[in-house]
């Protein structure tokens, strides 16, 4: 599963946001869960589709994506600080005032979003999430989320080489599994995606050594 087809599969165009993604999960979820359709196998299949194609791209989802709810004190205190914000000080002229707000205003919009910090968060969350998936040999869900950072942090070697790790890992379980085509495949998809690296470039020999011995 890639990440066009967790999009697909929650009936969403590709590059939703966390709103249209959450919403579309909760709908189908309701729809397929298995608690409805307690006898109906291809019910249960789906439900079980939608939650992974859910869980994958929550972890790619930017997390500016995600809105969270204010309480109703978190409510009330923003609105009396815009308040205080926007209102005029004590003593003051409307002339100085209002230099004064306009300065305040210019300072806020000119402050620049760390961008980097966010992304720099997400990477590192991804990774996580990737060695897990590995761990548990679920290496389609792995791919799938490799690809998706490496879309998102073209630039990133480190990126590039988690990529072509997952590549070789399942490449490798799928030597075992006797699918040597399909491990030829993605053997090559690892030394295409991190070329330069030559502890990984000798290992990938290794690999289609045995597949050689093979055939």
């Amino acid at each position: 599963m890639d990440l066009g087809d967790c999009y697909r599969i929650l009936g969403l165009r590709t590059g939703a946001s966390f709103a249209d993604v959450k919403s579309s999960y909760r709908r189908l979820a309701q729809l397929y869960h298995p608690d409805i359709n307690p006898e109906d196998r291809k019910a249960k299949d789906k439900f079980i589709a939608l939650t992974e194609a859910y869980k994958l791209l929550l972890q790619v989802l930017p997390a500016t994506d995600v809105v969270m709810p204010q309480s109703k004190a978190t409510r009330q205190a923003t609105t009396q600080q815009r308040t205080a914000t926007t209102r005029k000080p004590s003593g003051t002229s409307p002339a100085a005032a209002e230099a004064t707000t306009g300065v305040a205003k210019e300072r806020v919009q000119t402050k620049p979003p760390n961008l980097a910090e966010i992304e720099q968060r997400l990477k590192w969350k991804t990774y996580e999430q990737l060695q897990r998936f590995l761990q548990e040999r679920r290496f389609p869900q792995a791919i799938a989320l490799a690809e998706a950072l490496a879309e998102r942090l073209p630039d990133d070697a480190e990126v590039r080489q988690w990529q072509a790790v997952a590549y070789q890992v399942w490449a490798r379980a799928l030597i075992t599994e006797k699918q040597w085509l399909k491990a030829r495949i993605y053997l090559k998809k690892a030394m295409k995606t991190d070329p330069h690296n030559k502890s990984l470039l000798y290992e990938v020999q290794c690999d289609f050594q045995k597949l050689e011995q093979i055939f």
